[in-house]
């Protein structure tokens, strides 16, 4: 099987690089990196990449999209990840791809070409102080009133909700039926009267929010696709998200390549040394890895089918080899590993550190690596519960 890029993949990917060093500013990289979040810089930056079709690349032309195929989407992403950019957001990589596969026409119209654009934000409402992993399990009630649902209860752990225009909320809609098949999902203006929305700091050093609902009003027409079917819609749309580029992994171990060559320990630079050398070279095996997990993650969407034990396969491998890569460069660069981003003596600028507690974060969010272990054995390997 030939992995190399066409002509025209090589092309797009030249054309994003370039466009990257001249539109990326620190700014940019500040919100979108250091605090994982899409802020006021960020959004003049992905309207541009909306203007040229970036941000949802492989979405019909008539939605704003290029019609292009999952393998160019990923050169896309792969590139901006390389260069520091975050790239996976709620509107593209999980809102929008559900409206398209669910909702109706006139939801697609109204909703799909201002995410083309880059021109609204969507923050995650998923996750429950009881319901993490076990989406099923979700409480929060859309009461039934006539044109609207009334919405009252919290959702934990929404990164960048102190930023967005909308919440793409999993609320239960039927508390009597079955726990799977109670559950739908809405689309909240998160400016309307009875939202609260407070700040929750990770390890990481970034902020995520717990969000409060007080008799929310949300018009009946927000409700994407069918009412109580959510619960299977969220999971389709958590495949959606899961075609990690591996840019920033492949950044990460460039940059600690580069150090160990300039480094020295006893008159010698690091890099001869057979412990770091073998270290080193495993993690470049696994991060290519990660790199023909997504690629074959994008063939399989190309394919026009949905990727389930596949993308929990790429995700629990790709996030275990960021730990991996993270505890191999804090142990190569000992006790000034520790040292954070501002201090002169933090080798790379400190994004060792920062990394170091961003990835036990990974581990967790978007599915834990136990759950994605048993997805991996029941639907892919066929094993019981």
């Amino acid at each position: 099987m030939d992995f190399g890029l066409t002509a025209a993949q090589q092309r797009l990917r030249e054309e994003v690089r370039a466009f990257i060093a001249k539109e990326s500013t620190p700014e940019v990289i500040e919100e979108t990196y250091w605090e994982h979040a899409w802020g006021p810089a960020t959004r003049e930056f992905y309207r541009k990449l909306g203007e040229r079709g970036w941000l949802t690349p492989t979405w019909p032309k008539q939605y704003g999209g290029l019609e292009l195929s999952h393998v160019e989407d990923l050169i896309i992403a792969e590139e901006l990840s390389y260069h520091m950019v975050r790239v996976s957001m709620v509107s593209t990589s999980m809102a929008g791809p559900t409206i398209l596969r669910f909702g109706s026409e006139e939801q697609k119209q109204e909703w799909l070409p201002p995410i083309a654009q880059g021109k609204l934000a969507f923050a995650l409402g998923y996750t429950e102080p009881q319901a993490g992993s076990d989406l099923a399990a979700l409480d929060i009630r859309a009461v039934d009133d006539g044109d609207y649902f009334v919405i009252n209860g919290m959702k934990t752990f929404n990164t960048a909700c102190h930023y967005a225009d909308y919440h793409w909320l999993g609320a239960r809609t039927d508390p009597d039926a079955p726990k799977h098949r109670g559950v739908s999902l809405l689309i909240v203006d998160m400016k309307s009267l009875g939202i609260t929305v407070r700040p929750l700091w990770t390890m990481a050093g970034w902020q995520t929010n717990e969000v409060y609902y007080d008799n929310v009003r949300v018009p009946k027409k927000n409700l994407v696709g069918v009412r109580g079917r959510g619960f299977q819609q969220i999971a389709v749309a958590l495949d959606f998200e899961r075609m990690f580029p591996v840019g920033l992994a492949a950044r990460l171990l460039d940059d600690l390549i580069h150090y160990t060559k300039e480094a020295q320990a006893q008159g010698k630079p690091l890099a001869v040394d057979p412990i770091v050398r073998h270290q080193l070279a495993e993690m470049a095996a696994e991060i290519e890895v990660c790199r023909l997990f997504a690629l074959r993650i994008a063939w399989i969407l190309d394919q026009g089918r949905v990727p389930n034990y596949e993308s929990a396969m790429a995700k629990v491998f790709l996030t275990e080899t960021l730990n991996k890569l993270t505890h191999t460069a804090m142990k190569v660069f000992g006790p000034f590993g520790q040292l954070q981003r501002g201090s002169k003596w933090a080798p790379i600028d400190g994004h060792v550190e920062y990394h170091h507690r961003w990835q036990v974060l990974e581990t967790i969010y978007a599915g834990t690596s136990e759950i994605m272990r048993n997805i991996i054995a029941q639907r892919g390997l066929g094993l019981p519960r």
